[in-house]
């Protein structure tokens, strides 16, 4: 065996536990950086508001909130997004694509604070009304990017598809999916971050999250709580888009 050849071979053996090593880095720096800012609030001298407010149970209650509003909120956006997204990819309901886009749209264009209190002002306060809100201005990400993705797909892989007898279905399922697979998981991604970060609105109608320790600090003007609660949340989106990276590797068809 030549030295060249033994050396790509080493490099090989290698490369999956550098990669992996390189996969979990960032999420222990965001938990090193989470954990060290508890630490520095802890070590802090706060007054009597502060300690309450950024007592580590408060803080954790506030934060699996957070986690709520987000993954129910993303759940059911892909439920809405990605059928219809498929439904308008086909050929019987492409002129209908550029009105139900335009009402997408409006959903994300509007101002997210002004959709959740006229939604209070409708339906009441609360955790559901914060995810009428998340939903809606979250819906555009995952609906363009399934409607992109089936559209890039080569008509001549389709056609192929159906010329050996394969049904609608089928091909959708085993041809034009796995095609757009990659496309759609960014779009995913995208809606995780964008819900995690939007999620914080939910504390004007009085519907939990970090987004408290914002409105809190600010109302109080204590500074530690506010950036407390920033800190939290955009390190809260920097690990959901680690792991919708991960998900999306893991997910996408081997090969694309």
């Amino acid at each position: 065996m030549t030295a060249p050849v033994a050396e790509r071979q080493r490099e090989g053996l290698h490369a999956p536990t550098a990669r992996s090593w390189r996969t979990l880095l960032q999420p222990a720096i965001i938990l090193a950086a989470g954990l060290a800012w508890m630490v520095y609030i802890e070590t802090s001298s706060l007054d009597s508001i502060e300690s309450r407010v950024l007592a580590p149970g408060y803080v954790a209650t506030k934060t699996w909130e957070h986690v709520q509003l987000t993954l129910v909120s993303t759940l059911l956006v892909l439920a809405i997004a990605v059928p219809l997204g498929v439904a308008l990819s086909r050929r019987w309901a492409r002129r209908a694509a550029p009105v139900v886009l335009a009402f997408a749209n409006i959903g994300q264009s509007a101002p997210a604070i002004g959709v959740v209190v006229l939604l209070a002002v409708l339906w009441g306060v609360g955790f559901w009304t914060a995810i009428v809100a998340l939903v809606a201005y979250g819906v555009l990400p995952a609906l363009r990017n399934t409607m992109v993705g089936l559209r890039q797909v080569d008509p001549s892989l389709t056609d192929a598809a159906r010329g050996i007898g394969m049904p609608p279905v089928t091909v959708l399922r085993r041809v034009e999916l796995p095609l757009a697979a990659p496309v759609i998981l960014a779009g995913i991604r995208t809606t995780l971050v964008l819900m995690v970060g939007t999620a914080s609105i939910a504390s004007f109608i009085n519907g939990g999250g970090l987004g408290d320790l914002v409105t809190t600090g600010v109302t109080t003007q204590r500074t530690p709580v506010l950036l407390t609660g920033c800190v939290l949340i955009a390190l809260l989106a920097l690990l959901i888009d680690w792991l919708g990276g991960v998900a999306a590797r893991l997910l996408a068809p081997k090969g694309l």
